[in-house]
């Protein structure tokens, strides 16, 4: 397993994919390459692989963002309360490398009524056949 230090995240991520998994900063909306990715498979983190979503739970929120109503498994992200920009929102970090992923709404699609708005550059995408 790879240490995650912050040698590990520069060489691993680009300019802009390190500004918002590391620093929290937020892609422009509807710039994100897999805003309106359709096909079938996985997203995992990009700084660690960690598979978090699957293609079967992704929907069109409108938002700008890759937006998904439930995770891959149980575990996979930690909710950390976000206070930043005078707003009061829940930060989804990457469970296994504490990377910024973006950040969960309650106004989501059934069955779950949540929406995990997430940046596309903190993701990527495994096809599956």
């Amino acid at each position: 397993m790879a240490e995650f230090t912050d040698e590990y995240f520069k060489k691993k991520l680009t300019p802009e994919q390190y500004k918002v998994l590391r620093e929290k900063a937020t892609e422009a909306p509807f710039a994100g390459k897999y805003v309106n990715n359709h096909e079938n498979g996985e997203y995992v983190c990009a700084a660690c692989s960690q598979v978090l979503f699957m293609s079967d739970t992704k929907y069109d929120s409108n938002s700008g963002w890759p937006s998904f109503y439930d995770l891959a498994k149980e575990g996979v992200v930690e909710l950390v309360n976000d206070f930043t920009n005078g707003m009061a929102r829940v930060e989804v970090v990457c469970s296994n490398c504490k990377s910024h992923l973006g950040h969960l709404f309650d106004d989501g699609p059934n069955p779950t009524g949540k929406r995990y708005c997430i940046n596309s550059c903190s993701l990527d995408f495994k096809k599956k056949e």
